[in-house]
């Protein structure tokens, strides 16, 4: 048995003046749109489908920072659970605002030891010192 699938995504759009006034679309304006993107669907992925509807929006005028945000949406909001969010936030190292104080901390920790170390076996530094930037 064969398994073929399409999917599409279709967009039209006419714009008619009202009876009686002049048309408001000028000379780089075009009075109708209709937009046909088709792409086998027997095997995609959830990325590849986010892709083909990234082009889809852009196609009917969106623009990519606005279809970034809708994307960021579907994750964190307040339907989807923590440890979710934080799935996602592992899988493409991005941190929590209410993450950033741990982390601040962590990086801290780490220029008090690369101080230490920079410094080698003799050094006069104190963490004090590299914590309050006075070294």
């Amino acid at each position: 048995m064969t398994y073929t699938a399409e999917v599409q995504f279709k967009y039209d759009a006419t714009w008619e003046a009202v009876p009686g006034t002049a048309s408001w679309y000028d000379d780089t304006s075009i009075p109708e749109e209709h937009y046909l993107i088709t792409a086998p669907a027997s095997d995609l992925n959830a990325q590849q489908y986010f892709k083909l509807f990234e082009k889809f929006l852009l196609c009917v005028g969106m623009a990519p920072g606005s279809i970034r945000s809708g994307a960021m949406s579907l994750v964190f909001n307040e339907w989807v659970g923590l440890d979710d969010q934080r799935k996602v936030c592992k899988e493409y190292d991005l941190t929590m605002d209410e993450d950033l104080d741990s982390k601040f901390k962590e990086w801290k920790k780490m220029d008090v030891e690369i101080a230490r170390l920079a410094k080698g076996p003799m050094g006069t530094v104190s963490d004090q010192d590299v914590i309050n930037g006075d070294e």
